[in-house]
Order: C-alpha cells, then structure tokens, then sequence
C-alpha cells in the first residue's frame, strides 16, 4: 500500500489503500490547502519528477533540498560533526557522507517522511513532546525529549524556542562554523530577506504575528549559547556573521513594532 503524502506541506501518511480525506496540519491556521484543493503523491511519484541537490556552506554543513520545490521547500542541513553527521530538518539522506548519527526536526510542518528515513539509516528521530499530537507517523524510532534543552551529542544541542508551535525547536553546534558557533533556527526565528535580520510568526503563509512574550521567550532561550552563523529554512537563508547580535537585534525591533511598551 502507498504512504500517501500531502503535496502542500509534504507530510507522509501511514500506508493505506487511498489516500486521507484531509491533511490535519494544512487545516491548521498555521498551514493552509491551497486553491487547487487537496493533492496527495508518494515517494515513487517524487522520484521520477524531483531530484535532491545539495550545497556546502562551510566546511562540515551542508544544505540537502529537493528540485524543483516541493511543497513548502524547505531545505534540510547535515552537519558533519566530530562525534558523528546529525541530521536538522527532514527532506532526504546520503550515505555517501558516512550515515547519520541522529536525526532531530524543528517543528510538525517539516516532520515529512521522517519515519521512513529513521528506517532506512536506522536512527532516531528527536521531536519535542510538546507537539506530539502532530506525529501523523509512528512507525519508527521517534525519540520526544521534554524540557528546554536536550544535549545530542558533547557539542550540540536542542533547545525548545516555542512560539511559532509549543515544542518549536532550534539546534545549537557549539563547534560549529569554525569554532564560532552555528544556530539551526528553522521557523522559530525566520532569517529575513536581507539577511541581516530574523522575525517571528505564528503562521507565515497567513501572516499570524507572535505575541510579545513568545518573542521574548525565544530570545531568552538562546541568551546562554554563542553562535555566529545562523541557518533558516531554505538554501539562501543564511546570516554568515553576526548572528547572535541580529537575533537580539531583531528581537528589539519586532517588540518596539507591535508592542511598543513590552520592549526590552
């Protein structure tokens, strides 16, 4: 039977004779079905249309996407580190790079076929509890960590930002960048256009604001770790330098723009 997949958010459903009558996280607010209506494909589909590509930002980290875009596009990062490759985001895998050590996904929206890659590289999958009612697939080694941080490997950590969805996570590589420092923040904190700033939304596609204390929340979480280089979602997503210092930044401004008095 075909694991049917959403071809709005990319979401993969347990296998079945046909396909869902909805997708649960595009009938969110955060998400949306699009003008055409509810579309479904698989895996054998993608492959003969799609291919995935992939970019090195520095040494150690590259970005992994599909081609041309797929549902929401993003793209996923494999960071190459001293105690083995972790996977952040979920699109696709390469055992040419060595295999993977431990997968770990920002928040539902990119959860995609993350049970089938946790099989075939056999690996977990570290998900935050908190958005555990999104999980469309279990059939897997699904790890849900609890609290504000989670210590993957000696130099890189999970830590839960929320916001954007309660257990919305971000990944810190403390060796990451040279020694510098890298941020995986996906949609927890989105990486402008102009690249020197980030913001903060319930829902992009549907322009939904963040409350001022989730935005103070997400800044507080990240006051503690040093990172210089900052990661979103898609391949031109990148602050190179001066990362930690536009998170602050941009905290700043999008406090004093929607709620001038809770300012820091």
């Amino acid at each position: 039977m075909p694991a049917f997949i959403c071809t709005t958010c990319g979401t993969q459903y347990p296998p079945a004779d046909s396909a869902p009558a909805n997708c649960p996280i595009c009938d969110d607010e955060r998400q949306f079905v699009g003008l055409s209506g509810q579309g479904w494909t698989t895996q054998e589909k993608l492959s003969v249309t799609h291919f995935n590509a992939w970019r090195e930002y520095a040494p150690g980290i590259l970005g992994i996407g599909t081609q041309p875009r797929f549902a929401i596009g993003q793209r996923a990062l494999l960071l190459r580190t001293a105690h083995g490759n972790v996977l952040w985001d979920c699109i696709t895998l390469i055992k040419s790079l060595g295999g993977i050590h431990a997968m770990a996904i920002s928040h539902p929206h990119f959860y995609t076929s993350m049970s089938e890659w946790s099989r075939a590289f056999d690996v977990p999958v570290h998900l935050h509890a908190a958005d555990r009612e999104w999980i469309a697939r279990s059939d897997a080694q699904l790890k849900l960590w609890e609290g504000e941080t989670l210590e993957l490997t000696p130099d890189v950590t999970l830590i839960r930002g929320g916001g954007h969805f309660s257990g919305s996570s971000m990944l810190h590589w403390a060796k990451g960048a040279g020694g510098r420092g890298i941020l995986c923040a996906s949609d927890t904190a989105y990486v402008a256009a102009d690249r020197q700033h980030v913001s903060f939304m319930r829902s992009y596609p549907n322009l939904l604001p963040l409350p001022a204390r989730n935005v103070k929340a997400i800044a507080g979480a990240l006051a503690p770790f040093a990172f210089d280089m900052m990661f979103g979602n898609f391949f031109e997503s990148v602050i190179r330098t001066g990362a930690k210092e536009a998170m602050q930044k941009s905290a700043e401004r999008y406090l004093a723009a929607i709620a001038p008095d809770a300012a820091f």
